[in-house]
């Protein structure tokens, strides 16, 4: 190939990444009053068709390389997951792939059916559940759970819970059902998955109730950075990190998650700068490190979306 003709192909090159750079847009996303059939291209709908998704997953379906996703906190929780994958959802060193979550809450947990309790005794209650990684929450909140072996059953308060040979039981209030309870249980399986994704920036979101894992960077991810996060109520970890992640983890609240708070596996390498990790329960510790590297630091410049 000729010099003019290299110089020539390198110059493309160079306008079709500037032209995917200066492409990148927000994409808004409102669970109250935005459509799925909208655009995505404003917070607040001003046209039949110009305005703000539904769903989080509407949104990641049209997002490309370098989009901002706008997540708004209506004070209703998003009931979904969502999947962060491959090279549309991911970004450039100049310009990351940025989901904003605005303190809004990704809730994985679904009803209790009446139905399924059956009494013990007086004010206690019991359920078979359909496995048993699961947690248990009162009005959208982790419910107070009692440790317990396999030898008998425990004590409980009103409002706790525990499992207790493969049944879920509950102690309400005095002359109280526990349809009387907001209650619901983890359900779905992860809340966010990141797969093969770089230059990724999430912040500020709210992630509870879901079966595995809050947040799990599968494999292959490279510079995803997740900011502010509070992942509370999963049933295995609030965030797991596997394969050949790379993956910061700063500023973020981690606790009341099922078998550990954070997690590591395979070869990847998980750096923790300023978090709370919440390791009360020596059932489910800060740290669960079976495979990887993990490095805590205390103080560290803020990230930069």
């Amino acid at each position: 190939m000729s010099s003019r003709a290299l110089l020539s192909l390198l110059a493309c090159a160079c306008c079709l990444l500037l032209a995917n750079t200066a492409l990148a847009k927000n994409l808004y996303v409102n669970n109250l009053s935005g459509d799925d059939r909208h655009d995505g291209r404003a917070p607040i709908a001003d046209t039949q068709d110009h305005g703000p998704f539904r769903t989080i997953d509407r949104a990641m379906r049209a997002a490309r390389k370098g989009d901002h996703v706008v997540i708004a906190n209506t004070g209703t929780p998003y009931r979904e997951s969502m999947t962060v994958q491959g090279g549309r959802n991911s970004g450039l060193a100049s310009r990351p792939f940025v989901i904003q979550g605005n303190g809004a809450v990704l809730d994985g947990s679904r009803d209790i059916s009446p139905d399924v309790w059956k009494p013990v005794e007086k004010d206690l209650y019991r359920f078979t559940p359909e496995y048993k990684s699961l947690l248990i929450f009162n009005g959208g909140r982790p419910a107070p759970r009692v440790r317990t072996s396999e030898d008998s059953l425990p004590s409980l308060e009103p409002l706790e819970w525990c499992l207790y040979k493969g049944d879920v039981y509950f102690r309400g209030e005095e002359n109280k059902l526990p349809e009387d309870y907001p209650l619901t249980q983890t359900s779905r399986q992860v809340g966010i998955t990141v797969y093969e994704a770089r230059h990724v920036f999430i912040a500020d979101l709210v992630i509870q109730g879901y079966r595995l894992d809050g947040v799990n960077a599968h494999d292959g991810t490279n510079h995803v950075e997740l900011v502010g996060l509070v992942c509370r109520g999963n049933g295995r970890s609030g965030i797991s990190v596997g394969g050949a992640s790379r993956l910061t983890i700063r500023a973020c609240l981690v606790g009341n998650n099922g078998r550990a708070q954070l997690r590591t596996e395979g070869h990847c390498r998980a750096r923790v700068i300023n978090c709370d990790l919440i390791d009360d329960d020596p059932q489910a510790p800060a740290m669960v490190k079976t495979g990887g590297q993990i490095t805590v630091e205390q103080s560290a410049p803020p990230g930069k979306p």
